[in-house]
Protein backbone atom coordinates (compact mmCIF):
# COMPACT_ATOMS: atom_id res chain seq x y z
CA UNK A 1 0.00 0.00 0.00
CA UNK A 2 1.20 3.49 -0.70
CA UNK A 3 2.09 6.12 1.87
CA UNK A 4 -0.93 7.90 1.38
CA UNK A 5 -3.42 4.76 0.61
CA UNK A 6 -5.42 4.77 3.66
CA UNK A 7 -8.15 6.58 3.26
CA UNK A 8 -9.32 9.02 6.04
CA UNK A 9 -12.63 11.15 4.95
CA UNK A 10 -15.89 11.92 6.67
CA UNK A 11 -17.47 14.12 4.02
CA UNK A 12 -19.12 17.83 3.28
CA UNK A 13 -18.84 18.40 7.15
CA UNK A 14 -15.30 18.15 7.15
CA UNK A 15 -12.71 17.81 3.93
CA UNK A 16 -9.60 17.83 6.07
CA UNK A 17 -9.16 14.32 6.42
CA UNK A 18 -9.36 13.25 2.96
CA UNK A 19 -7.17 16.43 2.29
CA UNK A 20 -4.64 15.02 4.52
CA UNK A 21 -4.51 11.60 3.30
CA UNK A 22 -3.50 13.49 -0.33
CA UNK A 23 -0.82 14.90 1.13
CA UNK A 24 0.69 11.96 2.13
CA UNK A 25 0.93 10.56 -0.74
CA UNK A 26 4.43 12.12 -2.54
CA UNK A 27 3.20 12.55 -5.73
CA UNK A 28 5.62 14.67 -7.28
CA UNK A 29 5.53 15.16 -11.26
CA UNK A 30 5.23 12.37 -12.98
CA UNK A 31 5.13 9.95 -9.82
CA UNK A 32 1.58 9.30 -8.53
CA UNK A 33 2.56 7.42 -5.33
CA UNK A 34 -1.00 6.63 -4.63
CA UNK A 35 -2.87 10.24 -4.85
CA UNK A 36 -5.22 9.21 -7.44
CA UNK A 37 -5.71 5.42 -5.67
CA UNK A 38 -7.26 7.74 -2.36
CA UNK A 39 -9.17 10.01 -4.67
CA UNK A 40 -10.59 7.11 -6.59
CA UNK A 41 -11.85 5.50 -3.34
CA UNK A 42 -13.24 8.73 -2.05
CA UNK A 43 -15.66 9.01 -5.44
CA UNK A 44 -16.04 5.52 -5.70
CA UNK A 45 -17.86 5.59 -2.44
CA UNK A 46 -20.10 8.44 -3.62
CA UNK A 47 -21.18 5.83 -6.55
CA UNK A 48 -18.87 7.79 -9.48
CA UNK A 49 -17.90 5.53 -12.13
CA UNK A 50 -14.03 5.82 -12.44
CA UNK A 51 -11.77 5.19 -15.47
CA UNK A 52 -8.02 5.11 -14.92
CA UNK A 53 -6.14 6.86 -18.05
CA UNK A 54 -2.37 6.06 -17.83
CA UNK A 55 -0.78 7.47 -20.80
CA UNK A 56 2.69 8.24 -22.49
CA UNK A 57 6.14 7.04 -22.04
CA UNK A 58 9.84 8.16 -21.10
CA UNK A 59 10.95 10.84 -20.70
CA UNK A 60 7.61 12.88 -19.82
CA UNK A 61 5.88 10.10 -18.34
CA UNK A 62 4.04 7.84 -18.23
CA UNK A 63 1.60 9.51 -16.18
CA UNK A 64 -1.23 8.10 -14.53
CA UNK A 65 -5.09 10.35 -14.91
CA UNK A 66 -8.93 10.01 -13.24
CA UNK A 67 -11.40 10.40 -14.65
CA UNK A 68 -14.96 10.09 -12.87
CA UNK A 69 -18.67 10.93 -13.41
CA UNK A 70 -22.08 10.16 -12.08
CA UNK A 71 -25.31 10.57 -13.10
CA UNK A 72 -26.27 10.98 -17.04
CA UNK A 73 -27.89 14.24 -19.16
CA UNK A 74 -27.40 17.78 -18.23
CA UNK A 75 -26.02 19.83 -17.16
CA UNK A 76 -22.43 18.11 -17.29
CA UNK A 77 -20.79 19.80 -14.93
CA UNK A 78 -17.11 19.48 -14.66
CA UNK A 79 -14.11 19.79 -11.80
CA UNK A 80 -10.89 19.93 -13.04
CA UNK A 81 -7.57 19.80 -11.17
CA UNK A 82 -4.42 17.80 -10.43
CA UNK A 83 -2.97 15.40 -7.88
CA UNK A 84 0.97 16.51 -8.74
CA UNK A 85 3.06 18.14 -6.99
CA UNK A 86 6.75 20.46 -7.66
CA UNK A 87 9.59 18.53 -5.21
CA UNK A 88 9.36 19.39 -1.61
CA UNK A 89 12.82 21.03 -1.99
CA UNK A 90 14.25 21.45 1.75
CA UNK A 91 14.14 23.88 4.77
CA UNK A 92 10.50 22.56 5.83
CA UNK A 93 9.75 22.97 9.46
CA UNK A 94 7.22 19.63 8.97
CA UNK A 95 7.31 16.32 7.07
CA UNK A 96 6.01 18.12 3.71
CA UNK A 97 4.04 14.92 2.85
CA UNK A 98 2.81 13.67 6.62
CA UNK A 99 -0.09 15.75 6.16
CA UNK A 100 -0.11 17.74 9.55
CA UNK A 101 -2.62 20.24 10.91
CA UNK A 102 -1.06 23.21 13.55
CA UNK A 103 -2.65 25.55 14.24
CA UNK A 104 -5.24 26.12 12.02
CA UNK A 105 -2.97 25.26 8.93
CA UNK A 106 -2.81 22.02 7.05
CA UNK A 107 0.91 21.76 5.88
CA UNK A 108 2.68 20.15 3.49
CA UNK A 109 3.46 20.17 -0.06
CA UNK A 110 0.04 20.38 -2.27
CA UNK A 111 -1.80 21.87 0.33
CA UNK A 112 -2.82 25.16 -1.32
CA UNK A 113 -1.44 23.77 -5.15
CA UNK A 114 -3.97 21.77 -4.84
CA UNK A 115 -5.21 18.85 -3.36
CA UNK A 116 -7.17 21.04 -0.64
CA UNK A 117 -9.27 22.43 -3.44
CA UNK A 118 -9.59 18.72 -4.53
CA UNK A 119 -10.75 17.75 -1.17
CA UNK A 120 -13.25 20.48 -1.01
CA UNK A 121 -14.65 19.09 -4.45
CA UNK A 122 -15.12 15.61 -3.13
CA UNK A 123 -16.70 17.34 -0.11
CA UNK A 124 -19.31 19.34 -2.47
CA UNK A 125 -19.89 16.28 -4.48
CA UNK A 126 -21.33 13.93 -1.81
CA UNK A 127 -23.78 16.70 -0.65
CA UNK A 128 -24.69 16.86 -4.37
CA UNK A 129 -25.36 13.35 -4.22
CA UNK A 130 -27.00 13.00 -1.65
CA UNK A 131 -29.57 15.79 -3.03
CA UNK A 132 -30.41 13.05 -6.08
CA UNK A 133 -29.75 16.44 -8.35
CA UNK A 134 -30.60 15.36 -12.41
CA UNK A 135 -27.30 15.99 -14.61
CA UNK A 136 -24.14 14.46 -14.74
CA UNK A 137 -21.45 16.00 -12.39
CA UNK A 138 -17.43 14.86 -13.00
CA UNK A 139 -13.86 15.09 -12.10
CA UNK A 140 -11.30 15.42 -14.58
CA UNK A 141 -8.16 14.89 -12.66
CA UNK A 142 -4.71 14.86 -14.08
CA UNK A 143 -1.27 13.66 -12.20
CA UNK A 144 0.87 15.81 -14.93
CA UNK A 145 0.29 19.35 -14.47
CA UNK A 146 3.30 20.85 -12.47
CA UNK A 147 5.09 18.81 -15.47
CA UNK A 148 5.37 18.97 -19.30
CA UNK A 149 1.91 18.45 -19.24
CA UNK A 150 1.87 16.37 -22.00
CA UNK A 151 -0.06 13.09 -21.07
CA UNK A 152 -2.34 14.72 -18.61
CA UNK A 153 -5.45 17.03 -19.12
CA UNK A 154 -5.08 17.35 -23.04
CA UNK A 155 -5.06 13.52 -22.99
CA UNK A 156 -8.36 13.20 -20.67
CA UNK A 157 -9.96 15.80 -23.16
CA UNK A 158 -9.11 13.75 -26.67
CA UNK A 159 -10.46 10.29 -24.62
CA UNK A 160 -13.15 12.22 -23.03
CA UNK A 161 -14.62 13.89 -26.77
CA UNK A 162 -14.45 10.58 -28.40
CA UNK A 163 -16.84 9.14 -26.01
CA UNK A 164 -19.04 12.30 -25.95
CA UNK A 165 -18.21 12.92 -22.79
CA UNK A 166 -17.99 16.85 -23.05
CA UNK A 167 -19.28 19.10 -20.21
CA UNK A 168 -21.32 22.31 -20.47
CA UNK A 169 -18.60 24.11 -18.27
CA UNK A 170 -16.10 23.22 -15.82
CA UNK A 171 -14.47 24.71 -12.71
CA UNK A 172 -10.66 24.25 -12.25
CA UNK A 173 -9.47 24.57 -8.45
CA UNK A 174 -6.30 26.27 -8.94
CA UNK A 175 -5.50 28.57 -6.24
CA UNK A 176 -6.63 31.49 -7.44
CA UNK A 177 -7.40 33.75 -4.31
CA UNK A 178 -4.67 36.47 -3.56
CA UNK A 179 -4.68 38.01 0.20
CA UNK A 180 -7.89 36.13 1.27
CA UNK A 181 -10.34 33.44 -0.15
CA UNK A 182 -12.77 34.60 -2.53
CA UNK A 183 -10.66 37.49 -4.03
CA UNK A 184 -10.16 36.81 -7.11
CA UNK A 185 -11.34 34.00 -9.68
CA UNK A 186 -9.52 33.81 -13.05
CA UNK A 187 -11.62 33.89 -16.02
CA UNK A 188 -8.58 33.47 -18.49
CA UNK A 189 -4.83 33.25 -18.84
CA UNK A 190 -2.21 34.73 -21.02
CA UNK A 191 -0.10 31.86 -23.09
CA UNK A 192 3.34 31.13 -23.07
CA UNK A 193 6.08 30.21 -25.46
CA UNK A 194 9.44 29.24 -24.64
CA UNK A 195 12.18 29.58 -27.02
CA UNK A 196 15.52 27.82 -27.35
CA UNK A 197 18.05 29.56 -29.88
CA UNK A 198 21.38 28.04 -30.80
CA UNK A 199 23.88 30.72 -32.75
CA UNK A 200 26.57 28.47 -34.39
CA UNK A 201 30.04 29.63 -35.46
CA UNK A 202 33.58 28.62 -35.75
CA UNK A 203 36.39 28.30 -32.67
CA UNK A 204 39.47 29.89 -33.24
CA UNK A 205 42.35 32.61 -31.58
CA UNK A 206 40.92 35.83 -30.40
CA UNK A 207 44.23 37.02 -31.78
CA UNK A 208 43.74 36.01 -35.64
CA UNK A 209 39.30 36.74 -35.80
CA UNK A 210 39.43 36.17 -39.42
CA UNK A 211 39.80 32.28 -38.94
CA UNK A 212 36.95 32.13 -36.64
CA UNK A 213 33.76 33.11 -36.59
CA UNK A 214 32.29 34.49 -33.73
CA UNK A 215 28.85 33.85 -32.41
CA UNK A 216 28.17 35.81 -29.40
CA UNK A 217 27.79 39.54 -31.08
CA UNK A 218 25.09 38.12 -33.66
CA UNK A 219 22.96 36.70 -30.37
CA UNK A 220 23.33 39.51 -29.02
CA UNK A 221 22.00 41.64 -31.88
CA UNK A 222 19.15 38.55 -32.33
CA UNK A 223 18.14 39.47 -28.69
CA UNK A 224 18.57 43.21 -29.05
CA UNK A 225 15.95 43.26 -32.03
CA UNK A 226 13.41 40.56 -30.09
CA UNK A 227 13.36 42.78 -27.15
CA UNK A 228 13.16 46.60 -29.08
CA UNK A 229 9.49 45.45 -30.02
CA UNK A 230 7.19 46.21 -27.50
CA UNK A 231 4.45 43.35 -28.63
CA UNK A 232 1.33 45.62 -27.33
CA UNK A 233 -0.18 47.67 -24.06
CA UNK A 234 -2.38 45.47 -23.05
CA UNK A 235 -6.29 44.56 -23.77
CA UNK A 236 -9.33 45.14 -21.78
CA UNK A 237 -9.02 41.85 -19.92
CA UNK A 238 -4.79 41.34 -20.36
CA UNK A 239 -2.01 43.01 -19.04
CA UNK A 240 1.26 43.67 -21.73
CA UNK A 241 2.49 40.54 -23.46
CA UNK A 242 6.14 40.50 -22.31
CA UNK A 243 9.18 38.49 -24.01
CA UNK A 244 11.91 37.97 -21.06
CA UNK A 245 15.50 36.50 -22.01
CA UNK A 246 15.50 33.80 -18.87
CA UNK A 247 19.10 32.17 -19.97
CA UNK A 248 22.40 32.85 -22.19
CA UNK A 249 25.23 30.37 -21.84
CA UNK A 250 28.75 30.74 -23.84
CA UNK A 251 30.84 28.12 -21.69
CA UNK A 252 33.69 29.36 -22.74
CA UNK A 253 36.46 29.24 -20.27
CA UNK A 254 39.50 30.74 -22.14
CA UNK A 255 40.16 34.24 -22.09
CA UNK A 256 41.91 33.99 -25.51
CA UNK A 257 39.36 31.30 -27.73
CA UNK A 258 36.54 32.90 -29.90
CA UNK A 259 33.54 29.62 -28.77
CA UNK A 260 32.26 27.92 -31.40
CA UNK A 261 28.26 28.87 -29.92
CA UNK A 262 26.39 30.31 -28.08
CA UNK A 263 22.97 29.73 -26.94
CA UNK A 264 20.07 31.68 -25.18
CA UNK A 265 16.64 31.10 -23.94
CA UNK A 266 13.36 32.86 -23.75
CA UNK A 267 9.53 33.13 -22.86
CA UNK A 268 6.87 35.13 -24.12
CA UNK A 269 3.74 35.50 -22.46
CA UNK A 270 1.36 37.19 -24.51
CA UNK A 271 -1.91 37.71 -24.09
CA UNK A 272 -5.12 37.34 -26.87
CA UNK A 273 -4.10 40.12 -29.49
CA UNK A 274 -1.35 37.29 -30.56
CA UNK A 275 -1.48 33.81 -31.75
CA UNK A 276 1.67 31.52 -30.46
CA UNK A 277 2.58 30.72 -34.03
CA UNK A 278 2.57 34.09 -35.40
CA UNK A 279 5.24 34.57 -32.57
CA UNK A 280 7.02 31.74 -33.44
CA UNK A 281 7.20 32.97 -37.47
CA UNK A 282 8.67 36.53 -35.95
CA UNK A 283 11.46 35.06 -34.00
CA UNK A 284 12.68 32.42 -36.74
CA UNK A 285 12.73 35.77 -39.04
CA UNK A 286 14.79 38.03 -36.39
CA UNK A 287 17.06 34.97 -36.20
CA UNK A 288 17.75 34.39 -39.71
CA UNK A 289 18.42 37.80 -40.14
CA UNK A 290 21.40 38.05 -37.98
CA UNK A 291 22.08 33.77 -37.86
CA UNK A 292 21.02 32.39 -40.90
CA UNK A 293 22.65 28.49 -39.66
CA UNK A 294 21.09 29.27 -36.07
CA UNK A 295 18.82 26.46 -34.50
CA UNK A 296 15.66 27.53 -33.12
CA UNK A 297 13.79 25.42 -30.92
CA UNK A 298 10.27 26.50 -30.11
CA UNK A 299 7.26 25.05 -27.92
CA UNK A 300 3.98 27.20 -27.56
CA UNK A 301 2.63 25.95 -24.19
CA UNK A 302 -1.05 27.40 -24.52
CA UNK A 303 -2.28 30.01 -26.36
CA UNK A 304 -4.39 33.20 -24.36
CA UNK A 305 -7.86 32.84 -23.90
CA UNK A 306 -11.19 34.29 -22.12
CA UNK A 307 -13.89 32.74 -21.00
CA UNK A 308 -16.23 36.04 -21.41
CA UNK A 309 -17.82 37.24 -18.59
CA UNK A 310 -21.69 35.77 -18.27
CA UNK A 311 -23.82 33.71 -16.53
CA UNK A 312 -21.46 30.81 -15.92
CA UNK A 313 -18.79 32.97 -14.45
CA UNK A 314 -22.16 35.27 -12.92
CA UNK A 315 -22.89 32.29 -11.20
CA UNK A 316 -19.25 31.04 -9.30
CA UNK A 317 -18.79 34.55 -8.20
CA UNK A 318 -22.19 34.74 -6.46
CA UNK A 319 -21.29 31.70 -4.56
CA UNK A 320 -17.87 33.15 -3.52
CA UNK A 321 -19.83 36.02 -1.87
CA UNK A 322 -22.54 33.84 -0.22
CA UNK A 323 -20.01 32.04 1.55
CA UNK A 324 -16.69 34.86 1.97
CA UNK A 325 -18.76 38.25 1.83
CA UNK A 326 -16.72 38.90 -0.85
CA UNK A 327 -17.35 39.21 -5.00
CA UNK A 328 -14.53 38.55 -6.58
CA UNK A 329 -12.17 40.00 -9.09
CA UNK A 330 -12.27 38.65 -12.38
CA UNK A 331 -8.71 38.34 -13.65
CA UNK A 332 -6.15 37.02 -16.52
CA UNK A 333 -3.53 37.10 -14.73
CA UNK A 334 -0.27 34.62 -13.61
CA UNK A 335 1.27 31.63 -14.63
CA UNK A 336 -0.30 28.86 -17.36
CA UNK A 337 -2.98 26.52 -16.14
CA UNK A 338 -5.15 23.35 -17.56
CA UNK A 339 -7.93 25.51 -18.07
CA UNK A 340 -5.39 26.26 -21.39
CA UNK A 341 -6.85 23.07 -22.55
CA UNK A 342 -10.27 22.80 -21.38
CA UNK A 343 -11.22 25.60 -23.04
CA UNK A 344 -11.04 23.91 -25.95
CA UNK A 345 -14.57 22.40 -25.19
CA UNK A 346 -16.40 24.21 -22.68
CA UNK A 347 -16.44 27.28 -21.04
CA UNK A 348 -13.66 27.38 -17.95
CA UNK A 349 -13.32 29.44 -15.04
CA UNK A 350 -10.98 28.99 -12.41
CA UNK A 351 -10.95 29.10 -8.34
CA UNK A 352 -9.30 28.29 -5.22
CA UNK A 353 -7.59 28.85 -1.82
CA UNK A 354 -4.57 31.68 -1.42
CA UNK A 355 -1.74 30.71 -3.34
CA UNK A 356 0.86 32.66 -1.62
CA UNK A 357 2.35 29.51 -0.29
CA UNK A 358 2.43 27.11 -3.33
CA UNK A 359 5.70 25.75 -4.47
CA UNK A 360 7.45 27.70 -1.59
CA UNK A 361 9.00 25.95 1.50
CA UNK A 362 6.18 24.95 4.45
CA UNK A 363 3.16 25.70 1.74
CA UNK A 364 -0.04 25.53 3.54
CA UNK A 365 -3.90 26.41 3.75
CA UNK A 366 -5.80 27.32 6.15
CA UNK A 367 -8.41 24.57 7.58
CA UNK A 368 -10.87 27.54 7.74
CA UNK A 369 -10.09 28.43 3.86
CA UNK A 370 -10.69 24.38 2.44
CA UNK A 371 -13.76 24.01 4.52
CA UNK A 372 -15.11 27.09 3.06
CA UNK A 373 -13.83 26.37 -0.36
CA UNK A 374 -16.26 23.22 -0.05
CA UNK A 375 -19.20 25.27 1.11
CA UNK A 376 -18.29 27.66 -2.09
CA UNK A 377 -18.11 24.63 -4.71
CA UNK A 378 -21.41 23.22 -3.17
CA UNK A 379 -22.75 26.52 -3.64
CA UNK A 380 -21.94 26.22 -7.16
CA UNK A 381 -23.24 22.65 -7.54
CA UNK A 382 -26.61 23.72 -5.90
CA UNK A 383 -27.01 26.89 -8.78
CA UNK A 384 -26.04 24.85 -11.64
CA UNK A 385 -28.44 22.13 -11.38
CA UNK A 386 -30.82 24.36 -10.07
CA UNK A 387 -30.80 26.66 -13.26
CA UNK A 388 -30.39 23.60 -15.13
CA UNK A 389 -32.58 24.24 -18.21
CA UNK A 390 -30.15 27.54 -18.50
CA UNK A 391 -26.87 25.49 -18.69
CA UNK A 392 -28.70 22.52 -20.65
Amino acid sequence: MQRGAALLWRGMDNPIPLAQSLLRCPSVTPADAGALDVLQAALGTLGFACWRLPFGGPPDGPVDNLFATIGEGAPHFAFAGHTDVVPAGSGWRVDPFAGAVADGLLMGRGAADMKGAIAAMVSAAEAHVARGAKGTLSFIITGDEEGPATFGTDRILDWMAERGLVPDMCLVGEPTSVQRLGDVMKVGRRGSLNCWITVLGVQGHVAYPDRADNPVPKLVRILAELGNRVLDSGTDWFSASNLEVVDLEVGNAATNVIPAQARARLNIRFNDRHRGAELAEWIETVVARHAATAEVVIRISGEAFLTEPGAFSALVAKAVEQVTGLRPELSTSGGTSDARFIRRLCPVVEFGLPGQSMHRVDEQAAVADIEALARIYDAVLRAVFADSAEFA
